[in-house]
């Protein structure tokens, strides 16, 4: 079997696997948002925090409750990491760096898990379990239950209540999120992933000798990370290194996790609001979007320039033999078109097209399937500008699921769509008219700039990959990084609740022959051309001075 056969087949079986998921676990998704029952352990978990599960809430209330708890979040991982020398189980580190340590907690709070170090040589077990893991549960889950606010915004009406954030919360992790990760966790132990406590031991090598590794619990966290788009490793080569990833099955189980929820919040999302079609039609066109990069991706990955290349069936440095193209492809479009930013090859090393496609995957907004929650609730964003962008064709006053598109409401889609360019575009044009660049820029150029460019896409898209290229473990990078994760993350969380708030707030309007028929092909044809002009028109140029220049070089 050729490598370029087996890719397919690899992109075919994932997705089927996918297909078959789909509707078991988007309708139970929708059930657990719903139902009116607590769990005795999550009514323990209420009455520990105080708080009332039963109790619906205005977005404005909402909002401050995601934001207490993210900041509650932050302040605790950075105690931890600074206390980390006198915690045991620190396997002899230090404690973390005040920039690093602050850089780390809002990258792992705000779902990006940009790490600026080597995880194997820098967190204990205490840090990387009680901090890091619990992280990657919550911060999912927060995600996933703005996504649901914004969907209840658009099922409800005269009321501006969304819910609980509390009760979305911990339904979102106990209900949904640990039984998963905990099976993935199992399957990945039985397949070679390590999951203990030991301490710093020496490992064989192929190529000889030994290497120092420490252990730790990796399975469960390599489970979490996937499963919530969190994207941090356990070691620094991330999910290349096969203490995190030992096969090809595994390779692709992993993939499958990053996939599924995001994928399946389609389903949740049209039985919430009472049309299953709608939400074909938001499948449809994630689908889409990701289907077409994957194969463009393996496209520009197996063409054969140049001798070396030919020899090889393809580029194939920096990419691991055991994934070979085909899964080094897969992972790469799924990493970036998510918010996960799990690596199981070496972006920076992808041909300066392949690189150029995995910064245009972030830069769409990570939305095709997107993060757990945030690429549903991104995507219901571009379907209100497709929508408005329809009523201007043909002069009438836009309406999506019932509802009026008007002057607000518009005012916050377009405030969210503007957020994270702004980020990355001046952030970028301030660190290259810094002196820092250049001494952290391992190559200069076109694929210098591409490293600048993709690190602040990455964290102003909370997706934490790297083109690894880049010393990024600077007082500059980090601070930068770090704000720029925030405002990403928390920015664009105000305008959709405000948009939830505004939905749910209206009398819904009775659909008409002149109503636009969203459940249809044309209007996912709409939507998936919507999305790649107005992310071309605003990258663009930056594109252009980096990854295009490489790879028309």
């Amino acid at each position: 079997m050729g490598p370029v056969t087996a890719g397919v087949l690899q992109l075919l079986a994932l997705t089927g696997a996918l297909a078959l998921v789909h509707v078991p676990l988007g309708t139970y998704m929708a059930r657990v948002y719903s139902a009116k029952r607590h769990l005795r352990a999550e009514r323990w978990i209420y009455r520990g925090i105080g708080a009332d599960p039963d109790t619906e809430m205005t977005w404005p209330a909402y909002l401050r409750g995601i934001l207490g708890f993210s900041a509650a979040g932050v302040l605790f991982l950075y105690l931890l990491q600074r206390l980390q020398g006198v915690l045991p189980g620190s396997l002899g580190f230090s404690s973390v760096s005040p920039a690093q340590s602050f850089d780390t907690a809002v990258s792992f709070v705000t779902n990006t898990n940009w790490q600026s170090y080597s995880g194997e040589q820098t967190m204990g077990h205490v840090v990387q379990t009680a901090g890091l893991a619990v992280q990657n549960f919550v911060s999912a889950a927060v995600g996933m239950a703005v996504a649901v606010a914004l969907v209840r915004g658009f099922a409800r009406s005269r009321t501006g209540e969304l819910g609980n954030f509390w009760a979305d919360l911990v339904r979102g992790t106990l209900r949904i999120l640990v039984p998963i990760a905990a099976l993935a966790a199992v399957v990945l132990v039985a397949c070679g992933a390590i999951q203990n406590f030991s301490g710093i031991h020496e490992v064989g090598q192929f190529t000889g000798g030994s290497k120092q590794w420490n252990g730790g619990a990796v399975a469960s966290q390599e489970a979490i990370k996937e499963l919530g788009t969190n994207g941090g490793g356990y070691f620094n080569a991330n999910s290349a290194h096969p203490f995190e990833n030992p096969t090809p099955f595994t390779n692709l189980l992993e993939i499958f996790l990053i996939l599924v929820i995001p994928f399946s919040l389609t389903r949740t999302f049209g039985v919430l609001v009472g049309s299953v079609k709608q939400g074909y039609a938001i499948l449809a066109t994630m689908a889409t979007i990701w289907l077409g990069f994957a194969a463009l991706m393996m496209w520009t990955e197996f063409a054969h320039h140049g001798p070396a290349l030919q020899a090889a069936g393809g580029a194939m440095e920096g990419k691991e033999v055991r994934f070979g193209i085909g899964g080094s492809s897969i992972f790469a479009v799924s990493t970036t078109l998510t918010s996960t930013g799990a690596v199981d090859s070496f972006h920076s090393s992808f041909t300066g097209l392949g690189g150029g496609i995995t910064l245009l995957g972030m830069m769409l907004g990570e939305i095709a399937p997107g993060g757990v929650g945030s690429g549903l609730y991104g995507m219901l964003i571009m379907a209100v500008i497709a929508v408005f962008i329809a009523g201007l064709m043909v002069g009438r006053t836009p309406e999506y699921l019932g509802k009026k598109i008007g002057a607000r409401e518009m005012k916050l889609a377009a405030a969210y769509i503007l957020i994270t360019p702004a980020l990355v575009l001046v952030l970028t044009a301030a660190s290259m008219a810094l002196p820092t660049p250049p001494h952290s820029m391992l190559n200069p150029g076109a694929h210098g700039f591409s490293e600048v460019l993709y690190a602040f896409t990455s964290a102003s898209n909370n997706n934490g990959s790297a083109f690894a290229g880049l010393n990024a473990n600077t007082d500059w990078f980090n601070t930068m990084t770090g704000l720029a994760m925030l405002f990403g993350r928390f920015l664009p969380m105000v305008f959709v609740l405000a948009l939830a708030g505004s939905l749910a707030g209206q009398t819904p309007v009775p659909a008409t022959a002149g109503t636009l028929r969203t459940e249809k092909p044309l209007f996912a044809g709409l939507l998936v051309g919507a999305i790649l002009i107005i992310t071309g028109l605003t990258y663009f140029p930056a594109l252009a001075l980096g990854p295009l220049a490489e790879g028309l070089a």
